[in-house]
């Protein structure tokens, strides 16, 4: 009877841990693609790019996630390709998610000033997690202190879990303003780790916006022509989960630095935070790298934990290709 409980308690957990799958990045706007596959191609050149962000790293349960992308614009096309890379690691206990996607976008003009771009997302995704490493009660003698590599106990699980993920998106811009809406694993895929179980994907859902504003415009002798104010604010749900990130930042000709709040605008319990943590960015650009970094500051009461950090590289081929609406930063 115990074994089957720890067996029931191991479903639970990974049952929950399924339902907020989906990995949040503090730089969403430095690496658009990562939340919305309409960004794919909308330089309308090439670029490469590379997130890595660690979580907590202060505790037990350590999350490290890296997120690598490539796009082009194909102009005989009027269209955006890309490829996209992401992996999700706890490092407690192993547990291990990549997905690859291939991403498509079509430009369409709307007038002179709006665009609109829908897109499709088509992934593979692979989940793995060391189910050989449990030990169950009736493998522990504890009057010996030996411990059996044989258990009675038959297990219905499998450490590695394989899925096909369709997603879309779609994409409004004009020269200094976008809005973006994207929705996940619609086709919600099973990664259950039980042989007989059904644990559906959540749908994840992303509604983005933001603003650049040249400062020269309203301050004519402050600020430099190149000098912008950008304002970004980005809902996302996925399951019971919910957030809504709010920035602003400063954007001078090589270099950038503003602040994000996250809040968690429908709380489920509580004792739940509606500010969960305050986010500081900070980056510049060198020829045609652009680097990023950041830092979360918890509100929250869960003791200390590291915080939540991020790293980013991104390069642009063409340098002179317009950015219509986009955080480019430079």
């Amino acid at each position: 009877m115990k074994n089957k409980l720890i067996v029931v308690i191991i479903l639970f957990v990974f049952s929950i841990s399924a339902k907020a799958q989906d990995p949040v990045f503090t730089q969403y706007f430095l690496v658009p693609e990562s939340l919305n596959p309409g960004f794919t191609g909308f330089m309308e050149t090439t670029n490469i790019g590379l997130l890595h962000r660690t979580q907590w790293p202060d505790l037990n349960f350590k999350v490290d996630t890296e997120y690598a992308f490539y796009n082009t614009w194909l102009d005989e096309m009027n269209s955006g390709v890309g490829i996209s890379v992401l992996n999700h690691r706890e490092n407690y206990t192993n547990y291990n998610f990549t997905q690859v996607n291939l991403n498509y976008a079509y430009r369409v003009q709307l007038n002179d000033d709006w665009y609109f771009r829908p897109a499709l997302e088509i992934g593979f995704g692979n989940k793995t997690y060391g189910f050989q490493n449990i030990i169950l009660s009736d493998q522990i003698n504890i009057y010996s202190g030996i411990i059996s590599p044989n258990s009675n106990e038959t297990l219905p699980l499998r450490d590695k879990v394989t899925f096909f993920d369709f997603s879309s998106g779609m994409l409004f811009n004009s020269e200094n303003s976008w809005v973006g809406l994207s929705l996940k694993h619609l086709n919600k895929p099973n990664i259950s780790f039980s042989t007989i179980g059904n644990v559906p994907l959540g749908t994840f859902l992303s509604i983005s916006a933001g603003r650049e504003v040249i400062l020269s415009d309203y301050f004519y002798s402050s600020f430099s022509d190149d000098t912008k104010l950008l304002l970004t604010a980005n809902y996302m749900q996925q399951a019971e989960y919910n957030r809504l990130d709010l920035g602003t930042g400063l954007v001078f000709k090589n270099i950038f630095w503003g602040a994000t709040a996250a809040l968690h605008p429908q709380k489920r319990v509580d004792e739940s935070h509606f500010l969960t943590s305050v986010n500081v960015f900070g980056g510049l650009r060198f020829d045609h790298f652009k680097f990023g970094c950041s830092y979360d500051f918890s509100t929250s009461n869960i003791g200390k934990t590291g915080g939540v950090y991020e790293l980013s590289i991104t390069y642009q081929l063409d340098l002179d290709a317009k950015c219509f609406g986009c955080p480019n930063y430079y």
